[in-house]
């Protein structure tokens, strides 16, 4: 198979283990998940194998600590690639760290996916970068896999439209409140970017 960004999973990011050999002999761009058991010292030496010349755009680090770990974890990986001077890209995978069982399925609850990309944010306002992607899976049709939303899915509800052959999506209504989301939070982000470029 092929693709044109390959991403390593939090569980297969070892450096002396096949995923990383065999992806920083490629010249794709890649994508790397950095969960909450990483280290600043881990990601730092993960981002010299990965991209040892500091190529701009080679390497996009994918947040995906689950909504109430990333507050915790984020600053400190932020803080130590700006010290640094190490050049990535920051994703938010809001999915994969808030999967949980419910009525015997597995399923993301939608407002913590929310919160995911809300402290997502925050956390780059305040360290001043640049939050610069999200990745989600989701579905154009009107599944019931995530609870929540604007139409209030409940673990209950899963059963109707639970199509999924792998992770729970967000439906359409689900993506669109989220598309919402970020687009008021990027206002933001450009609004104190603005303000302090005027002020400095």
């Amino acid at each position: 198979t092929s693709g044109h960004m390959i991403w390593i999973g939090d569980r297969t990011r070892q450096p002396d283990h096949a995923h990383v050999e065999y992806c920083r002999g490629i010249k794709n761009p890649l994508g790397l998940k950095c969960g909450p058991s990483l280290t600043p010292d881990g990601l730092l030496e993960l981002i010299d194998l990965l991209n040892p010349e500091n190529e701009p755009g080679r390497l996009t680090l994918i947040a995906r600590f689950g909504a109430d770990k990333v507050a915790e974890h984020l600053p400190k990986l932020v803080r130590a690639v700006q010290k640094e001077g190490r050049s990535v890209v920051w994703s938010s995978d809001p999915m994969h760290g808030n999967t949980i069982e419910a009525a015997g399925y597995k399923t993301r609850p939608f407002d913590r996916i929310l919160k995911e990309v809300q402290t997502f944010f925050e956390v780059h306002r305040g360290e001043g970068t640049h939050p610069g992607g999200i990745h989600v899976e989701m579905t154009g049709k009107n599944v019931t896999e995530c609870t929540g939303g604007a139409r209030a899915i409940t673990a209950e509800d899963l059963q109707d439209r639970y199509h999924t052959h792998c992770d729970p999506r967000l439906n359409a209504d689900q993506a669109i409140e989220l598309a919402f989301l970020v687009s008021d939070l990027l206002k933001k982000s450009h609004t104190v970017q603005h303000k302090q470029a005027a002020n400095g």
